[in-house]
C-alpha cells in the first residue's frame, strides 16, 4: 500500500514537470504569431495597452510580464483547464482537444488490442511450433513487419484502396452532414472511415508483438512446471491455455499500456496522411500556424496520457501477478 501512495504521490508532480516542460521548449521556438500579431497591430496604429490585451486573450498569459509571472499564469490556467484561445480556430484550446481526443482514443485503443490478439495468436503458434516451416515464414514476416514503418502502409493504402480503387473514403472521420441522430449510419461510418487509419495502425505493430510472444512461449514451454503437467496427463488445450499462454502474456501487459501511450503520439503523422480529425491532425495544424496554445495544448494532452498509461501499469501489474509484490521484491 505504501508503493501505490508514493506512486500516486508522484503523478501530480510529474504532471507539473510535463506542464513546465511543455511551457519551456514552447518558448524557446523562435518568432511566432504573436511577434507578427504585435507588429501588425502596431503598424496599424493599435495602442499599445489594446494589443497587449488581445494577446493576453489569446494566450492566457500577459506578453510584457516577466517569464517567471507568465509562467506562473500558464499552470494557473492549466488548473483550471484553460488552456487559451487557439488563434487559427478562433475558439478555446479545451473545445478542440474535447472534440479531436475521442477519434485518437478511438484510433490507438481498437488498433491496438487488435495488434495485440494477432500478435498474441500468431507469436503463440510459433512457439508451439518453433522452427517449422510456418515458424520460419511467420519469423521472417514480423522481421518485415517490424522493419516497415506504420505511415509507409498508410501511405500505400491510402494511394491505392482510397485513390485509386475508391474502395475506402480519403478523410474524415464521419461522412459529412451525418450525425448521431441516425446511429446505425453513423456508427458504419465511423468504422468506414477509420477502418485504413486503423489497418495500417495495427500491421505496423504486429511483428514485434508476435515475436515478444513467441520468444516467451518458448521459455515458458520450457519450465519445469509445464513438463510436470505433461507428466500428470493434462491435456494440451489446458496446458497452453493455464500455463504456456498466462506466463507468456504477463510480462507483455505493462508494455500494452505503455504501447497505448507511445502509440497516441504515433498519430501525429497518421492522422496527418489521413486527414483524420484527431489530436494529432490538429496538432500539425497548430504547428503549420504557429498557433502555439493549440500546440501546447496537444502536447500537453499527448504526454500526461503516456504518464496516467505508465501510472495505471505499475498499479494493476501486481494485482495480476501475484508473484509481483508492489515494490517489496525485485524477484521476477
Amino acid at each position: 500500500m505504501n508503493y501505490y501512495f508514493k506512486r500516486t504521490l508522484q503523478i501530480p508532480l510529474i504532471l507539473v514537470a510535463v506542464a513546465t516542460l511543455t511551457f519551456g521548449l514552447i518558448r524557446l521556438l523562435p518568432g511566432g504569431p504573436f511577434t507578427q500579431l504585435r507588429i501588425e497591430l502596431l503598424q496599424q496604429g493599435v495602442p499599445a495597452e489594446q494589443v497587449d490585451a488581445r494577446i493576453e486573450a489569446l494566450q492566457n498569459i500577459r506578453p510584457d510580464a516577466p517569464l517567471w509571472q507568465q509562467y506562473i499564469d500558464y499552470m494557473i490556467g492549466v488548473l483550471q483547464l484553460d488552456l487559451g484561445q487557439s488563434i487559427s480556430l478562433n475558439e478555446p484550446v479545451i473545445s478542440v482537444i474535447a472534440r479531436a481526443l475521442p477519434w485518437t482514443v478511438f484510433l490507438v485503443v481498437v488498433s491496438t488490442i487488435l495488434m495485440f490478439i494477432v500478435g498474441v495468436l500468431l507469436g503463440a503458434i510459433q512457439a508451439y511450433w518453433e522452427g517449422s516451416r510456418f515458424d520460419q515464414i511467420a519469423s521472417g514476416g514480423s522481421i518485415f513487419l517490424m522493419s516497415v514503418p506504420y505511415y509507409i502502409f498508410a501511405v500505400i493504402f491510402l494511394f491505392f484502396l482510397a485513390f485509386q480503387l475508391r474502395w475506402f473514403p480519403t478523410g474524415n472521420a464521419v461522412a459529412r452532414g451525418l450525425d448521431a441522430s441516425q446511429p446505425l449510419q453513423y456508427f458504419s461510418s465511423v468504422l468506414y472511415h477509420a477502418a485504413l487509419p486503423i489497418l495500417a495502425f495495427t500491421i505496423g505493430g504486429i511483428g514485434s508483438t508476435a515475436l515478444n510472444m513467441r520468444g516467451n512461449g518458448i521459455q515458458v514451454l520450457g519450465e519445469e512446471y509445464v513438463e510436470v503437467a505433461r507428466l500428470r496427463g493434462l491435456s494440451d488445450g489446458r496446458i497452453a491455455t493455464r500455463y504456456v499462454a498466462k506466463n507468456a502474456i504477463l510480462p507483455m501487459y505493462t508494455g500494452l499500456l505503455l504501447l497505448i501511450g507511445f502509440r497516441l503520439g504515433g498519430t501525429v503523422v497518421l492522422e496527418e496522411i489521413f486527414s483524420y480529425p484527431g489530436l494529432g491532425y490538429y496538432m500539425i495544424e497548430a504547428v503549420e500556424a504557429n498557433d502555439y496554445p493549440l500546440m501546447m495544448g496537444c502536447f500537453l494532452v499527448i504526454t500526461a496520457t503516456l504518464v496516467v498509461a505508465v501510472y495505471i501499469a505499475d498499479l494493476t501489474y501486481g494485482l495480476i501477478d501475484p508473484r509481483i509484490s508492489a515494490g517489496e521484491s525485485d524477484e521476477y
